[in-house]
Order: structure tokens, then sequence, then C-alpha cells
């Protein structure tokens, strides 16, 4: 081994200098900067077929300029949404404090499977778990939790645990041919499908019950699917709830399901299924609960007020949940990944537990202080914890509150300047979140005509195609002639979760996830509908 030349790949790579991190983080920090004044998106062109042709690792050692260099046109090539025109999707630009938090995180590189990997941010990361519990659950005696790679995996956590309840010993022996069932409603997020194939309950054993209009699962029809699950011999293992669906932010009566589950098990006496909230997007509305209307010390409109009011009593509704998923990259404008999945009453993660003896390397782990007893992951990495508490102490409850209630303000102000177009017709009228979606028609259509006639049943099939159509067809219009500078970019779903008569209906969709987004960008949004219709 030649010795100086291993000290000097050490020297370079292994100590800390920080004369050349610094500056290599100051060229990326201006960089940021420069891009903040382009429109959003304009950065995204990518070759894949050139990136998989030439895959090349440099033959000699270099220094920090050659691993910069390797990755600058990539940085430079990614939006990071920080321009006030994104408006497409529940993505927003990630907060500076929170960068701090990573920052620290990365520098120390803990894993949070076992203390002895983590140390005190093993300590930090029960910290972060607790605040946000006491937040979403508005205090809870035994609460507990860990950050995932996800909402998707936190999900499926929830998922595990409801198997776990009805099919005791699945975690060993499998599901044997015990037939289980879980139950999502039609607004729930895809992934819920995915977590029930990886968990061998098959997609085809999650049920979707449909919703209202404003998104929320119907209760009759819960029920009847329960009964009907039971009459079949299908155990439910667990119902996901949705609070803040990812379309049109509709929210699930977390009450009412916990008062059916519960009856559904006195009466047939069976395990109740878990009741698992999706709250990825949602769980923010809880920085809202005690905000004082009061004494309004924000100066909320009056028009924002009664959408606050709601908010507190959709929240009031945690307390019913055996267990939460939130994604803190999403509302809490953290770094991804930043996603955390969290019991009411710590004993329930007994049904995830692994024994010591099953981890031999890992022989001093203890129960009360290191997840790797139950966790999915071997590998956990700290951004999630390192993010969530630099953000909520840098930010502040009272922080969160004005940029939480600035998004339900905008899109507020959207719906109502849609709703007043007669060709145009809001669909999520009644929900009290960040997202709007709604219809263009042509000029002359009466689209809240339309729509009624379709919850009504009496809409002409043909008609209703067509109209669906025009959705499309004047959304890819203005997409053709946007102008990037001053328009806003807008996204199109195909369903948005509630669906009269069986119809998937398409929207246009603006999601208010970027604090820089004003008055003006919504005057813009008016003005191109207008041109296109």
């Amino acid at each position: 081994m030649d010795r100086d030349r291993l000290d000097q790949v050490i020297r370079n790579f292994f100590e800390c200098d920080p004369r050349p991190i610094v500056q290599i983080i100051r060229e990326l920090l201006a960089s940021l900067q420069a891009e903040q004044s382009l429109p959003p998106g304009i950065l995204m062109s990518r070759n894949y077929e050139t990136a998989q042709e030439n895959p090349e690792i440099h033959t000699l050692p270099g220094n920090l300029k050659d691993a910069r260099d390797a990755i600058f046109p990539y940085f430079w090539g990614t939006d990071g949404w920080a321009s006030k025109l994104h408006l497409e999707n529940v993505k927003g630009p990630a907060n500076y404090a929170s960068l701090i938090g990573a920052i620290a995180c990365l520098l120390k590189n803990p894993n949070l499977c076992v203390d002895t990997y983590s140390q005190r941010s093993n300590e930090l990361e029960l910290k972060a778990i607790t605040a946000l519990a006491n937040l979403i659950f508005y205090h809870t005696e035994s609460p507990w939790g860990v950050f995932t790679m996800g909402g998707t995996i936190s999900n499926l956590y929830g998922g595990k645990i409801g198997i776990e309840k009805v099919a005791p010993g699945a975690m060993r022996q499998g599901l044997a041919g015990r037939p289980l069932a879980g139950i999502v409603s039609e607004a729930a997020h895809y992934s819920n499908a995915t977590l029930a194939g990886w968990l061998g309950l098959g997609i085809d054993h999650l049920h979707a019950i449909p919703t209202d209009r404003n998104l929320s699962i119907r209760l009759d029809l819960l029920e009847a699917r329960l009964e009907q699950l039971h009459a079949s011999g299908r155990a439910v293992a667990f119902v996901i709830a949705t609070f803040g669906s990812t379309d049109a932010f509709g929210i699930d009566d977390l009450a009412g399901i916990r008062h059916l589950l519960d009856d559904f098990s006195r009466r047939h006496g069976v395990p109740a299924p878990q009741l698992h909230v999706d709250a990825a997007v949602g769980w923010a509305l809880c920085f809202l609960v005690e905000y004082d209307l009061e004494s309004n010390p924000l100066k909320l409109t009056d028009e924002m007020r009664p959408c606050v009011a709601a908010a507190q009593r959709a929240c009031q509704m945690f307390r019913f949940a055996d267990s939460v998923t939130l994604d803190f990259h999403k509302l809490g404008w953290g770094h991804y990944p930043s996603s955390a999945f969290i019991v009411n009453r710590r004993d329930d993660l007994r049904f995830l537990a692994r024994q010591p003896s099953d981890m031999p390397y890992f022989s001093e782990a203890d129960y009360r202080r290191d997840p790797a007893l139950f966790t999915l992951e071997c590998s956990r990495p700290a951004i999630g914890p390192y993010s969530v508490m630099a953000s909520l102490n840098g930010i502040g409850l009272i922080g969160y509150q004005m940029l939480v209630a600035n998004a339900i303000e905008l899109a507020t102000k959207l719906k109502r300047r849609i709703e007043e177009l007669e060709f145009c017709k809001v669909l999520n009228p009644e929900t009290i979140g960040p997202s709007v979606c709604w219809w263009v028609l042509p000029r002359g259509r009466d689209a809240k005509a339309i729509f009624a006639a379709l919850e009504a049943g009496t809409l002409d099939e043909e008609l209703a195609h067509r109209t669906f159509g025009e959705v499309k067809r004047l959304f890819e219009k203005r997409e053709a002639i946007l102008d990037p500078a001053r328009d806003a970019k807008l996204s199109f779903t195909t369903s948005m979760g509630y669906r009269p008569g069986g119809h998937d209906l398409p929207a246009w969709k603006a999601v208010f996830f970027n604090p820089r987004t004003d008055d003006a960008v919504i005057d813009q949004i008016i003005r191109s509908i207008e041109d296109v219709a």
C-alpha cells in the first residue's frame, strides 16, 4: 500500500477542512439564488439515454471540486420549486431552518436504528415525534412513532398493525390463507393499493368506498361494506381514512368512522380494524387548533375565520385515530424524507416487535429506546427529526399559523374568483385546505348547471363525456399558450376523488404550497382562464 497516496485520500475526504466545503456550499447557494429569478421548470431538460451510456467513474483520486463538478449539472438542472408560480401539486420549497437541521444531520450522519448508531439523535427523534404527536392528538398520554422514508411506508406501518390485530402471528406465519380485507375511500391516495399488495393482503381485497361531494367517505356505505365483508368471512384488518386528500383536500369523519368500527367490533365479537389516518398533507391544519378567533391576532379576514373554525373542529377528531401518517416535507416545508408514523398508544407497537435474538449484531437493542426492534428499515436517516425540530423552533407556532392560514386564504380567494365565472365550476368549494379543483368549459356553457345535472343523474351520457373532454382540451390549450414568466404552473387530475354516478371527474388543479405566491398570481390565473374559454 502506498501510504502517502492513502493519506492524501484521507485528508481530502475524511478530514474536516472547512475552507473547500464552505466555498462549494457558497457556490451552490449562489446557483440557487440565480435560479430563483427563472420561471418554474425552465431548467428541467433531461437525457436519460446519455446518462445511462456514460456512467463514468474517475480512475484517479481527486478532491472535493471533482465531487462538485460531477453533480453540478444535475443540481443546476433540478427545479428547487422556489418560484411563486409553482401550483401543480402538494410540493413546495423547503425552508431554510430545515436546511440548517439537514446540514447538521448530514455532518454527523446518524442511523436511527439503535442508540449506539445515533446517540442523542435518537433522543431528538423521540422529542420530534412527541412534539408532533402533541400537535395532532392534542396531547396524549403515551404516543410513540418513527420517521420513515415516505408517506407510503408510514401507511404501510398502520396497515401492518391492523393485520397483526386481526390475524395474530402473521408476522411469523404469514397470512396462511386467512381471508383479510382493507378499506379506504375513493379519494384515498393510490399508495394504499401499493401497501395492500406488499403486505400480502392483495390489491383486489382493498375496498374503496365512495365519498360525498366534500370528498369525505360515506359512512352509510362504509357500514354496509363492513357488514358485507364480515358476512363473507373476510376479516377487515384496517380502515385507512384520509385527512387532506391529495387532489381536493377531502377530510373523512374520523369520529364517525371510530363509532362504526367500535360498534362493529362489539356486535360481532371481533377485533376492531385499525383506524389509521393518512394525514400526509392535512396534518398541518393542527397548527391552527389553538388560534384565538375572538382576538384574531393575525387579523384574518371575515372570509377566513369560518375556514379556521372548521379546521379546528376537524383536527379535534385526530384523538379517535389509532395511528397517523404525516409528511413534514409537505406543509411543514421540511426536507425529504420527513415522514412520520405515530401511534396514539405506544403499546400498539408490540404488534410490530421483534426480539433482540432475531438481530444478533444488535444484541444490545432495548425496546425502550431502539426502534430497530419494530421498524421496517434497518438504516433510517435522521433528516426527519433534525428538519422538524429546526423548523418548529425556527419558524415557531405563530409562524406556522401564518403560513398555513395564508395557503388556505389564497385557495379560498381562487375558489371565489373562479365560481364567479359562469363557464367554470369549483368542484371542492367546501374543503378547507390549500387545494382547488375546478372545471373550465367554453364560454356560453353553464358549468354549474351541467354539474348539477351530473350529480342528479339527469345528464346525458354523451354530453357528460363531451364535457370531460372540453375540460381537458381547454387545460391543454392554456398549457400551450401560457407565458412561463407570469402564468402559474397548474396540474390536471383525471379523477379528483368524488365520483357522482360512477364518473371519474377530471379537473384543473392548483395547490398553494408556496408561501411566496400572492394575489397577483391569482389575478393572472383568472385572466388565463378567460383567454382560453
